[in-house]
C-alpha cells in the first residue's frame, strides 16, 4: 500500500497562531512523522493585542507539557477569573462574567432557577454573592484549587493574562527546540497546481522556493494563503458586530494587578484593559461610523491609569468569518481564518480550538472531502455561537445615549440568539447546544448582568418550599464567603510562585 502520510507541514506566518500551531504539531508529530516549518517575516508585524484568555488554555499549556509558573514568569503573565464589564446594561452599572460555577444544584435542578425564584421575590441578594470567582476577584484574591473536598475552594477556574509577543517567543523556543525549523522571509507569490487548485508551494524574496503537502495560514488578516491564493470568501458580520477599529496601547502599571479584565462600553465601542505585572494593556473598539479614530484615541488616552509607554497602534477589521476554514489543502488559523472582537477574549481559544480539531481529523495526502467538511462545520458551529455570545453584550442593553447604541439596541439579530433570550425571558431556562462554547451559567451573567429579567423560574423549584430554599442559599453563599477568605491575594499569590525576573 503507498505511503500517503503528510511528508512536508509548512506554517505560513509566526505571532501567537503561527507559534501555537507549530508548538502543537512539534509535540505531537514529533519532527519524525513529518517536517514542519514555519516561515516569519520580522518586517511584517504582528497585531498582538490578544492578551487574554478563558480557561481552556490551561488543556492547551497541559498538551504542550508546560510548567504553568515558568509560563507566567516568561510571559509577565497575571491570573484571571473572570471579566468585570462596565456600563454596558446602563451607564454606572457593572457586573462580572465569572468563570467557573455558582451556588451548588439542587435536586437535580441547576442553582440559580432557586436563586431566581428569591430574588424575583426580593429575598436574596444578587448572584455574585454566590458565585466564588466574582468575590474573590472583587477582592483582589487568588489561588490555585487545592484538594479541600466538596469545598469552593477544589474547584477554581481561572485563565491568563500575559504578553502576546513574549507568549509567541517562549513557543517559539519550545518548538524549534522540537525540531521546527523557523525560516525567515516575505512570501511574494503562491504557486497553485493546475490540475487540483491545491498549493503546490511558496515562492519568498530571496528567490528560494519551499513546497508542502499541507500548509497553514497564519498570515493575519491577509489571509495570504485562504484569501488572496484560494479565493475562499468572506462572511461579514458587521451589520450584528459594527465595531471595526481598533485603537491600543500600553501604560505604565498602577498598583497591583486585579484578576480580572475589564471591559467599558463607551458611546461608539468598549475599552479593554489586561494588567499584567510589568505593565497594564489597554485598548478602544469602535465603530469608524459613529466616531472618529482621533477622538477614540482621545477617548482611550482618556480613560488609562498610567503612562502611556507607546504611541497608539491603529487597526482596522471586518468582524466575520471565511467561508471556508479548510480550503483543499490549506486550513486557516487565527485572524486569517476569521475576527470576533476580543470581548470575550475568544480569540486564542479560536486558535487552540482549530489546531485541536485539525489534529482530530488530521489528514493524508488523499484530503478526504468528509474529513474537510467536518472539520468547516465544527468551526462553523463554534464561530457562529461565540458571534452569538458576543452580539447579546449589544443587544441586551439599556443605553440610548448614543447613536452606536440605539443601533445596537434594535438591530435585528441572528435566529439562534432570538432563541436564546426569549426562552430565557420566560422561565430562566438556558441550554448549552452541543458543547457550544458558553455554557448556561456564562449566559446567565452577561443577560442578568445587563439586565434582562425572566418573568419566571424552573417549576420543579416549587418542591422545596421558600423557607427550605432561603435556608440553603444562605449556607452556600456563607460558604463562599469563608472560602474567598481563605484566599491569598492575587498579588501576593504571584510572588509566591510565578513572579517575573527582574
Amino acid at each position: 500500500m503507498t505511503d500517503q502520510r503528510i511528508r512536508k507541514l509548512l506554517i505560513v506566518g509566526g505571532g501567537t497562531a503561527g507559534w501555537m500551531a507549530a508548538a502543537a504539531m512539534a509535540r505531537v508529530l514529533k519532527n519524525q512523522y513529518c517536517e514542519i516549518q514555519l516561515i516569519e517575516s520580522d518586517n511584517i508585524g504582528t497585531v498582538g493585542v490578544g492578551e487574554a484568555t478563558i480557561p481552556q488554555i490551561q488543556l492547551f499549556n497541559q498538551m504542550l507539557g508546560l510548567d504553568e509558573n515558568e509560563f507566567l514568569r516568561k510571559t509577565h503573565g497575571t491570573f484571571k477569573l473572570g471579566i468585570q464589564f462596565v456600563n454596558w446594561g446602563h451607564i454606572g452599572e457593572k457586573y462580572l462574567h465569572a468563570f467557573g460555577g455558582v451556588g451548588k444544584d439542587m435536586e437535580g435542578v441547576s442553582f440559580y432557577h432557586y436563586w431566581l425564584k428569591m430574588y424575583q421575590a426580593g429575598k436574596a441578594p444578587d448572584i455574585d454573592q454566590y458565585t466564588l470567582n466574582c468575590l474573590a476577584a472583587e477582592q483582589g484574591r487568588f489561588m490555585r484549587p487545592v484538594d479541600a473536598g466538596n469545598s469552593p475552594l477544589s474547584d477554581i477556574a481561572y485563565a491568563f493574562h500575559f504578553d502576546a509577543t513574549l507568549y509567541a517567543m517562549f513557543l517559539r523556543d519550545y518548538a524549534t527546540q522540537r525540531g521546527v525549523r523557523r525560516r525567515e522571509g516575505k512570501i511574494v507569490d503562491v504557486t497553485l497546481n493546475p490540475d487540483s487548485g491545491f498549493i503546490d508551494s511558496v515562492s519568498l524574496d530571496d528567490g528560494d522556493t519551499i513546497d508542502a503537502d499541507l500548509f497553514i495560514d497564519c498570515s493575519g488578516f491577509r489571509g495570504l494563503l485562504i484569501e488572496q491564493a484560494l479565493n475562499t470568501g468572506y462572511e461579514d458580520w458587521t451589520h450584528w458586530l459594527p465595531c471595526d477599529r481598533a485603537v491600543a496601547v500600553p501604560c505604565a502599571k498602577a498598583g497591583d494587578p486585579v484578576p480580572y479584565t475589564r471591559s467599558t462600553a463607551h458611546k461608539a465601542g468598549w475599552q479593554w484593559r489586561i494588567p499584567l505585572q510589568h505593565r497594564t494593556g489597554n485598548g478602544h473598539v469602535y465603530s469608524s461610523q459613529y466616531i472618529s479614530d482621533d477622538e477614540a484615541t482621545a477617548v482611550l488616552l482618556d480613560n488609562i491609569d498610567g503612562e502611556p509607554l507607546a504611541e497608539p497602534k491603529l487597526l482596522s477589521f471586518t468582524t466575520g468569518k471565511r467561508k471556508r476554514f479548510w480550503n483543499k489543502n490549506c486550513v486557516a488559523l487565527g485572524l486569517a481564518g476569521g475576527f470576533m472582537e476580543p470581548l470575550e477574549s475568544t480569540s486564542i481559544h479560536l486558535v487552540q480550538s482549530g489546531i485541536a480539531k485539525l489534529m482530530s481529523l488530521f489528514p493524508n495526502r488523499h484530503f478526504d472531502r468528509e474529513d474537510i467538511d467536518e472539520y468547516n462545520r465544527q468551526v462553523n458551529f463554534e464561530y457562529d455561537r461565540i458571534r452569538d455570545f458576543l452580539i447579546a453584550h449589544y443587544c441586551i442593553t439599556r443605553r440610548d445615549d448614543s447613536p452606536f447604541w440605539n443601533y445596537c439596541r434594535t438591530m435585528d439579530i441572528p435566529k439562534t440568539l432570538t432563541q436564546k433570550i426569549e426562552q430565557f425571558k420566560k422561565n430562566g431556562r438556558i441550554f448549552r447546544t452541543n458543547e457550544e462554547l458558553f455554557n448556561d451559567l456564562s449566559w446567565l451573567e452577561v443577560m442578568h448582568g445587563q439586565g434582562l429579567r425572566p418573568r419566571g423560574y424552573h417549576p420543579i423549584v416549587d418542591t422545596l418550599s421558600p423557607q427550605d430554599i432561603a435556608q440553603r442559599l444562605e449556607g452556600i453563599r456563607q460558604v463562599i464567603q469563608r472560602s474567598v477568605e481563605y484566599m491569598p491575594m492575587h498579588q501576593a499569590f504571584i510572588d509566591e510562585h510565578c513572579k517575573m525576573d527582574a
